[in-house]
């Protein structure tokens, strides 16, 4: 398992990326509403701002996520529902699940921040 890296997960380090995906949500619920075809770029950049946070809380010197490893960070089945996400971007559901993912991170990092 690869552990949670703690000066990491301090809330004025993390909080940036959660304004960011803040953000995308806004962008990407609106181009499924208008149904403008730009929800998928969207989507592309939120799930690499997620990745990115993820290696940041985490020990390792991976660039990117090592789908074989399990992350102390990462929501309960996070991997999985990580993979899901990114086979179908474009769809809805995956919005969803990627805007529910990032909540149940913002949850995991702050139990981790009182657990330390």
């Amino acid at each position: 398992m690869i552990k949670v890296r703690l000066e990491s997960i301090a809330k004025e380090a993390v909080e940036p990326y959660f304004e960011q995906w803040n953000e995308l949500n806004r962008q990407i619920h609106n181009a499924h509403e208008l149904r403008n075809g730009e929800a998928k770029s969207f989507m592309d950049k939120g799930i690499q701002l997620f990745e990115k946070c993820i290696i940041y809380c985490s020990e390792t010197t991976s660039q990117s996520i090592i789908e074989s490893e399990e992350y102390e960070v990462l929501p309960l089945n996070g991997m999985e529902r990580l993979q899901f996400i990114k086979t179908r971007p474009g769809q809805y559901a995956c919005f969803r699940q990627l805007d529910e993912l990032f909540k149940e991170l913002k949850k995991r990092l702050a139990r981790l921040r009182i657990r330390t």
